[in-house]
């Protein structure tokens, strides 16, 4: 069989895999690069050559970047001028999105949302918004902002540099703002008009109280006088309650609550354990224990917040290294001295059993602890605290430093004297090394899934390539679009990024696709430019599911919005994108 059908099967078998979803995208690549490698289509001394491809570098070093401008205050210092506008939702919503558009410009699209969501749920809590209404704008304005410049979103940067490699020449780094600022400033002032009418009004993160009535859950043993586990340490209940379900939250002992509670605190007479079981299952083993069961709607809400305590609400982000794990398997106390209370999805508390669910991105979890580990757990599970966030500008220093570091690599890449990779590892290692975040900081900024994504996936899209793939896929394309203009064939291609990046990750979509823009530009004997842009935009708008990109994966929790709900916002803005894109690609890349 040729190359070109094997490396065609191949691809589709990757393809599907993407979108079945059962392995993550990451896996999926490493499985595509090793196929490509077993059946002779990428040689083995170059199987691991797109892990130094300049794209790879140029995103690894952006996410860098972007945490450490976070780290620095940058975004604080422009969210607390939003926090004073007026109370209307459409100027707020105005306000929010164009704030991470602009920051989505010169940030990762996701790091520039995770500062501005609690900002935006703040902002509603305070004005009786339906959080609703702005989550999703904000979502799809990172999107819109990183249309704007090279290293706004992965398929600038992959579109640039496979540009570069086909005629010499990459895309420059303001040479997307021509198409990107239109098309931004039109979806901004869509989504900022439209959810009013078309997003339902969901309180989801908005009234944290109504989402966890955790008080309603919980039941309550009174460990008795004459109790068998008087002076037990707390891991005695494991064996006489092996059969039962059960989800320990915390001990209250007289004004005090003990959470999260380790395996060796001992019991006392009077303890009070508070847990989430079925009463059912909990009552017969806990009169044979001499433990008095007390039903759900009887503890007092306030025993779990004291000075000592403190409860938060955290949303689960993509790629979490908690997602696909279970309680049990976490082992939240013992690892990360905190206990979880109850997680929502899609705006509404599961009722299953706490130890039962398998945390997803997106989840809303309610956790309690004190205040120092349940900063530090949310980290290192990768949850982002939600509530009553207090803004701040960092050390002027740092923050100083950090935009000094960023204009001047910005500055040697406009004026052609370094290539973008360069400048900006530079500025990546310039602030690790001007203390601007540590190195342990710089390392958890990167998003490895998506570096393996890259890095395993540009060596299969170069065979795609170079096997003539791409080529009969073209002469397919340009056939099927017969006497057509070429703009016909142009606005084929472009809707088929746009299909495609709502059901795979964009920068995979931008690797398969940027070879087919360039094989149709030569079939048609045009310019590549409008096709390589054209996959640029089309990959970067990923705006009808909450699977297409991480920024809508990230506000389907808190704010309760259903699968079905992105289509209401998504399609009209798609649309807008399409109709105003396509003209504008051709006036500034003519073919």
């Amino acid at each position: 069989m040729p190359d070109h059908q094997i490396i065609l099967i191949l691809l589709l078998a990757t393809l599907g895999l993407f979108i079945w979803g059962r392995w993550r995208y990451d896996l999926v690549a490493g499985m595509a690069l090793l196929a490509a490698v077993l059946l002779g289509l990428v040689p083995a001394a170059e199987a691991f050559d797109g892990f130094a491809h300049p794209a790879v570098i140029t995103v690894a070093a952006v996410l860098v970047i972007s945490r450490a401008l976070g780290s620095a205050g940058v975004v604080d210092l422009i969210a607390a001028q939003v926090t004073r506008i007026g109370d209307r939702v459409f100027l707020q919503t105005l306000a929010l999105t164009v704030v991470v558009a602009l920051c989505s410009a010169f940030m990762n699209n996701v790091g520039a949302l995770a500062l501005m969501l609690p900002v935006a749920i703040q902002i509603a809590r305070t004005h009786g918004f339906p959080v609703s209404r702005l989550l999703m704008p904000l979502a799809f304005g990172s999107l819109l902002g990183g249309l704007t410049t090279l290293i706004g979103t992965p398929p600038n940067i992959i579109v640039a540099t496979y540009r570069q490699t086909e005629l010499g020449e990459a895309f420059g780094l303001f040479e997307f703002a021509p198409v990107g600022l239109v098309l931004m400033v039109a979806g901004i002032i869509l989504v900022s008009l439209l959810p009013r009418w078309v997003l339902p009004d969901r309180k989801g993160e908005s009234s944290p109280d109504e989402l966890f009535e955790i008080e309603n859950y919980l039941l309550e043993l009174t460990v008795e006088e004459d109790a068998k586990l008087v002076d037990e340490p707390v891991r005695a209940l494991a064996e006489p309650l092996e059969k039962v379900d059960y989800t320990l939250v915390g001990i209250a002992r007289g004004k005090r609550v003990i959470s999260p509670v380790r395996p060796f605190e001992r019991l006392r007479a009077g303890d009070v354990i508070m847990m989430e079981a079925d009463p059912e299952e909990l009552q017969g083993p806990a009169d044979k224990l001499g433990l008095s069961l007390r039903g759900s709607g009887k503890l007092d809400r306030e025993r779990l917040d004291s000075e000592e305590l403190a409860t938060m609400e955290a949303v689960v982000l993509p790629e979490a290294m908690m997602s696909g794990h279970t309680l049990r398997t976490l082992h939240l106390p013992q690892r990360f001295g905190v206990a979880l209370l109850a997680v929502a999805r899609q705006g509404e508390r599961l009722r299953e059993r706490l130890g039962r669910i398998r945390f997803r991105s997106g989840d809303v979890l309610l956790l309690q602890g004190e205040r120092e580990a349940l900063q530090e757990a949310a980290s290192r599970l990768g949850c982002l605290p939600l509530a009553d966030r207090e803004l701040s500008v960092g050390a002027p220093r740092k923050l100083l430093t950090g935009l000094g570091l960023f204009a001047l690599a910005i500055a040697l890449v406009v004026s052609g004297l370094l290539p973008v990779q360069i400048a900006l590892a530079g500025a990546a290692l310039g602030m690790v090394l001007g203390n601007v975040l540590n190195l342990r900081q710089a390392y958890g900024a990167v998003d490895w899934p998506i570096i393996v994504l890259l890095g395993a996936m540009l060596p299969v899209g170069m065979a795609f390539d170079s096997s003539g793939a791409a080529g009969m896929l073209a002469d397919g394309l340009v056939a099927l679009s017969g006497q057509w203009p070429p703009v016909a064939t142009l606005a084929v291609l472009m809707i088929v990024a746009m299909t495609l990046s709502d059901i795979i990750n964009n920068a995979a979509a931008a690797v398969l696709l940027a070879p087919v823009a360039v094989a149709v530009a030569n079939a048609l004997v045009v310019s590549p430019d409008p096709f390589l842009m054209a996959v640029a935009v089309g990959a970067s708008c990923a705006f009808l599911t909450p699977i297409g990109h991480q920024s809508n994966t990230l506000v389907m929790g808190p704010g309760g919005y259903r699968f079905t709900d992105y289509a209401r916002l998504g399609l009209p803005l798609s649309l807008l994108v399409f109709a105003l894109g396509l003209p504008m690609i051709l006036l500034i890349w003519p073919f």
